[in-house]
């Protein structure tokens, strides 16, 4: 089937873009690659089926070789481990499991030499119940951190103090006999909330981030940086339908409009304090995670607008099903167009299509796709032309697919909760398949791993793809290399070209240069009508074969075209 699609010229422009400036060493993470570890499932050094730090001192070659700017670690730190160590129990030291606060530094030493820059969580939203602060704090009403989580007085019928909803499931609410006070968590009952309106616990949080700045660390990801302020007045949320998207439609934490336990207009000062931080230090950056429903783009602009908030955020919009389009316009467009509602046209996001809270991209998108190498590399193509910072999750470059667990292998409690109607996030976590022809993939010499090693990603190990002429691997190596050598993927602006419900078209342009990208995201060919008055120079880029006429670009399923446009 030949689809002919009728290009029209005038285009749709970012508002604002045009005043982005080029890069300075201070701005090395405007445009950069980050490269998501997650560490229990890295690589193990000591036989225990855990990945560990040293593990990921003994990979980071292997990241440095794809050529992204920085890594960003998943959580480390001492805990109990009820949320995978996003329960934190002691914020300046590493969990054993991982190892010592010395081969955290190795890391660092190791990956500064390599080039990359390292960027570590911070999880201050909550703690674990099993954190110090909180072992004080529910000991009773009056002692000095007894105003340092959410306590509050139940309703006169016993009923929780308001009806915020746990993400999950169930309420945000659970009683402790011992204080005969309800507290708050948006997550697990192991992970209460820390009170921010208390000036001593942002002092604590900003110490503890103070401390790995210290050591080294280049920067941040903030966890859930939208939760950190609840309403002080314990106001009810009101009510919606419900809301599909971030959370699976069996938790009823989307039958709320989410305004009173996050998002509060007060989350601005603690985030103005914490880039003052990190400003006291040179070249340090931290990027947000925001996830705000229907107003997650909103969010992300109010966030990095200023020039003293957060360098950049991330939010879920594009690491959802929707694979049009359509979609990627609006979320760059949406994103630009409330950025220039706070005024500010510097602004800057950072986008992804997989990471570790999400179904791996190349099972939402390639579900019914035979070719699921060519999607991949088209989809990483994408991803890597967006106006943005990117970030990759560990083990996409290989193509990685949800891995199916069973129900007795499953860790994460969202999964165990509302299992069999949501799996949860263990088949994004997997162990990483270094080699094809040892024991776990090269993952670990345990008998038994944290999470077994899916049998359909050995054949996707790293081994059987590097250094293999057309290789996914090899795709993104190649294409990471060509998005630094053109300053305008890197920074510059972006301009949607009008085009049918199949072909993604933008320019991407820096000063006196344009890069004209067409995406088909379709399985069928498509072929895409040159303007007259526009004069393309064609660009080879490894992967994609576009047939190039005197007026026309066609392009097979999945196929992308690059240009230099010279008019």
């Amino acid at each position: 089937m030949l689809i002919w699609i009728s290009e029209n010229p005038e285009s749709q422009k970012i508002p604002g873009a045009d005043l982005m400036k080029q890069k300075n060493s201070a701005d090395w993470w405007r445009g950069a690659v980050i490269y998501q570890i997650y560490p229990r499932s890295f690589q193990d050094s000591n036989g225990d089926g855990i990945g560990d730090l040293k593990g990921i001192a003994q990979r980071l070659d292997y990241i440095a070789s794809l050529g992204v700017d920085a890594v960003w670690l998943s959580p480390f730190f001492t805990s109990p481990m009820k949320d995978m160590g996003y329960d934190v129990s002691d914020y300046c030291d590493v969990d054993p499991l991982f190892g010592t606060l010395d081969d955290f530094d190795a890391v660092i030493t190791k990956a500064h030499a390599l080039g990359l820059k390292v960027m570590i969580d911070q999880v201050i939203s909550h703690t674990s119940d099993q954190h110090p602060w909180f072992m004080e704090s529910k000991a009773s009403r009056h002692n000095d951190k007894s105003d340092w989580y959410v306590w509050a007085n139940a309703k006169p019928a016993g009923d929780p103090p308001t009806n915020w909803q746990s993400v999950f499931g169930g309420s945000a609410w659970s009683w402790h006999s011992g204080r005969r006070q309800y507290y708050m968590h948006n997550f697990l009952a192991s992970q209460p909330d820390l009170n921010f309106h208390n000036m001593d616990v942002q002092d604590a949080v900003i110490n503890a981030a103070r401390f790995w700045l210290e050591r080294g660390v280049d920067g941040f990801r903030l966890d859930t940086v939208n939760y950190y302020v609840h309403d002080k007045r314990l106001r009810d949320n009101p009510g919606v339908d419900l809301a599909e998207g971030e959370l699976p439609a069996v938790n009823p934490y989307g039958h709320q409009q989410h305004l009173f336990d996050k998002t509060r207009p007060e989350n601005i000062a603690f985030l103005t304090r914490f880039r003052s931080l990190l400003d006291e230090f040179e070249n340090r950056a931290a990027v947000g995670e925001v996830g705000d429903e229907s107003r997650s783009l909103k969010t992300m602009a109010e966030y990095t607008s200023g020039g003293d908030r957060l360098h950049m955020c991330y939010s879920f919009d594009m690491l959802g099903p929707d694979f049009t389009p359509d979609h990627y316009r609006n979320c760059i467009t949406n994103f630009a167009k409330a950025a220039e509602a706070f005024g500010d046209q510097y602004a800057w996001p950072c986008w992804a299509f997989s990471n570790h809270d999400v179904n791996r991209h190349m099972s939402r998108f390639g579900k019914d796709i035979a070719d699921k190498t060519q999607l991949a590399k088209l989809a990483a193509s994408l991803l890597l032309s967006l106006r943005g910072s990117i970030c990759l999750y560990q083990g996409e470059e290989l193509g990685l697919t949800e891995a199916d667990i069973k129900f007795e292998d499953l860790t994460d409690p969202a999964a165990i909760a509302f299992w069999p109607d949501y799996k949860g996030r263990d088949g994004c976590r997997t162990p990483m398949p270094w080699d094809s022809e040892k024991p776990n993939a090269g993952f670990s010499d345990a008998n038994r791993t944290w999470l077994p090693t899916p049998a359909e990603h050995i054949a996707n190990a790293a081994s059987t793809q590097i250094n293999v002429d057309g290789s996914l691997f090899e795709h993104y190596k190649s294409f990471l290399a060509f998005r630094k050598q053109h300053q305008e993927l890197l920074t510059g602006d972006i301009k949607f070209w009008r085009s049918g419900p199949h072909v993604l078209a933008f320019e991407r342009i820096s000063g006196d240069h344009k890069m004209l990208c067409l995406f088909n995201l379709s399985d069928k060919d498509v072929k895409w009508l040159i303007p007259e008055e526009a004069e393309i120079e064609t660009i080879f880029v490894s992967g994609f074969k576009p047939e190039i006429g005197s007026r026309t670009v066609k392009l097979g399923p999945y196929q992308a075209f690059f240009g230099r446009l010279l008019t």
